[in-house]
């Protein structure tokens, strides 16, 4: 299972639908991928507004500088 700081029930109850969605599946990302989508263009056709990811470009020798804040861990 997932270990995290968080841990309350709510957490718990999301990753086991989660899992339980992907066990349906086999675990196969294509077959996810492809639910997912699907599920999108219904909701879209429902009448429910879709928000685009952001666009980020981000230069190729900025990648590095970006992933070491990204996963950065706080000292106390």
């Amino acid at each position: 299972m997932w270990k995290t700081k968080m841990n309350d029930s709510i957490i718990q109850e999301v990753r086991a639908i989660r899992d339980q969605d992907a066990a349906s599946m086999g675990y196969n990302l294509d077959r996810i991928y492809a639910d997912l989508k699907a599920r999108q263009e219904k909701h879209k056709a429902d009448g429910w507004v879709i928000v685009a990811p952001p666009d980020i470009q981000v230069q190729s020798e900025n990648r590095l500088a970006l992933h070491r804040v990204r996963f950065a861990h706080a000292e106390y």
